[in-house]
């Protein structure tokens, strides 16, 4: 049994995360500071013996001795991470500095839950992990972009000079159960807003793309990453490689929602990526053969499910 240690755990995939990792067999420690994960997703776990969940914020150290640390404490939609772009840089920075002395004094195993936003908006179509990204240092998405692109350096440089055991996961769009119904995310909004027969708004002109993966596809990403080779640090796109058009997206939940819900256009938030699809050659062939196994109406009946019981 394993001591496990996972930073955002309350939130939408770090909940997801304690689970499946209580479901192996492991001792996982869940630290939260709520402002985006929430009690009510834990809380069915409240009671396994092997669980326990203490408030805490990454920008302050922890101190705790664990076999292995999944760092995805962060705010992950615009919404939220443009609140306090201050503080989402801390989360970022400070966090992974503190989660990166804690794997350096228990030895332990670390994984970097990193993001497709360090690609920015790309001028390479798909996202391989060699492409460095074309990011914008001072627009209002810089404060989540490059505090992700700079705690991948800090996971690096501590693997180099202190030889801690690190892990980094490429996130690209992820969805299921438990996200938040306002975090302005495009699938949870459109699916709110198809529920409520409320009109949907597609930002620019909806030929813009995205490539949408199901909350279980890259848990099972996370664990098969982190059971890796020790040489083996990544980066690594965890994503879905199937491409559609915002439009596209809202157009399948108007139809599997029933809604009668009309599609309203905003203009295009600044350095909002044009095109957003990974590739996954590198997973495939260093993660046991991993891809995504859940298509997108499979895992839109489930999250529409969630959204239908919750709001």
């Amino acid at each position: 049994m394993k001591r496990i240690l996972v930073t955002g755990g309350a939130g939408f995939i770090g909940s997801h995360l304690c689970e499946r990792l209580l479901k192996e067999d492991n001792e996982v420690i869940c630290i939260d500071n709520y402002f985006t994960g929430a009690k009510k997703n834990i809380v069915h776990l409240l009671d396994h013996k092997y669980f326990e969940v203490t408030r805490h914020d990454v920008t302050m150290p922890f101190f705790a001795e664990v076999d292995e640390i999944y760092n995805l404490a962060c705010p992950a939609s615009p919404i939220h991470y443009q609140y306090n772009p201050i503080k989402t840089v801390k989360t970022s920075v400070m966090g992974a500095i503190n989660m990166l002395g804690l794997a350096k004094r228990t030895k332990a195993k670390i994984l970097q839950a990193s993001t497709s936003e360090v690609y920015g908006d790309p001028t390479v179509h798909p996202q391989h992990e060699s492409y460095w990204g074309n990011v914008n240092p001072i627009g209002i998405r810089a404060c989540y972009d490059e505090g992700k692109r700079c705690a991948e350096t800090l996971f690096m440089d501590y693997h180099v000079q202190n030889k801690v055991n690190i892990k980094i996961a490429r996130i690209f769009n992820t969805y299921g159960p438990r996200m938040h119904p306002n975090d302005g995310r495009v699938v949870s909004n459109f699916i709110v807003q198809a529920l409520n027969n409320q009109d949907i708004t597609i930002y620019g002109d909806g030929t813009q793309t995205r490539s949408f993966q199901y909350v279980d596809d890259l848990i099972e990403g996370f664990l098969r990453l982190m059971d890796t080779n020790d040489d083996f640090t990544g980066p690594v796109n965890i994503g879905n490689p199937k491409e559609f058009t915002i439009m596209n997206l809202a157009n399948k939940i108007i139809e599997m929602t029933g809604s009668k819900s009309k599609i309203t256009y905003k203009p295009l938030p600044e350095d909002d990526p044009i095109q957003r699809k990974p590739d996954i050659g590198l997973a495939r062939k260093m993660l046991n053969n991993w891809e995504p196994g859940i298509t997108l109406e499979q895992g839109l009946v489930k999250t529409i499910d969630y959204f239908q019981k919750t709001l």
